[in-house]
């Protein structure tokens, strides 16, 4: 009966909230927002981009379900205040190796072409966010060509 209680004032804003397992500090909590702002910067956010990012976080991190969804929706919150890119890549560059951030630029490749297709805003961004986390034109073109050869359309878009 009591946690019943606590439950119903943590929902209503009173009481103690339960921490989130991602402090702002937290590389997991910059990786998915960059995934989650390359996923939205096109302004049609489809089902399959949306699987995509689950499962990327899923598998990368090594998460359960609940994880991925408390995740997610602490990186929608903190893309949605960001001010730039650079919040997020700075937690990255302090947290990941070259190797890393190499992984988390191909995952974000993945996101873009999750639909079948890049636009000039993914495109601008994966710029931006590759330079930013010291990853080369070269790598980050080679990326981009190995995830478009993989990637085919989805009719569930």
């Amino acid at each position: 009966m009591l946690q019943i209680l606590k439950s119903f004032l943590n929902e209503v804003g009173i009481g103690d909230k339960p921490a989130s397992r991602f402090d702002e500090n937290d590389y997991r909590l910059a990786a998915a927002a960059l995934l989650i702002h390359v996923m939205t910067i096109d302004g049609n956010e489809t089902v399959a981009e949306q699987r995509k990012l689950h499962d990327l976080l899923k598998r990368q991190f090594e998460l359960d379900d609940d994880a991925v969804d408390e995740l997610i929706e602490a990186a929608s919150t903190a893309d949605r205040e960001a001010v730039d890119l650079y919040a997020f890549t700075s937690i990255i560059n302090r947290s990941l190796d070259e190797e890393g951030r190499k992984r988390l630029v191909r995952m974000m490749w993945e996101m873009v072409y999750a639909d079948g297709r890049m636009n000039e805003f993914e495109d601008n961004v994966l710029w931006r966010a590759s330079d930013l986390l010291g990853i080369s034109q070269r790598d980050r073109v080679e990326m981009r060509r190995e995830v478009a050869a993989l990637a085919t359309p989805h009719d569930d878009a």
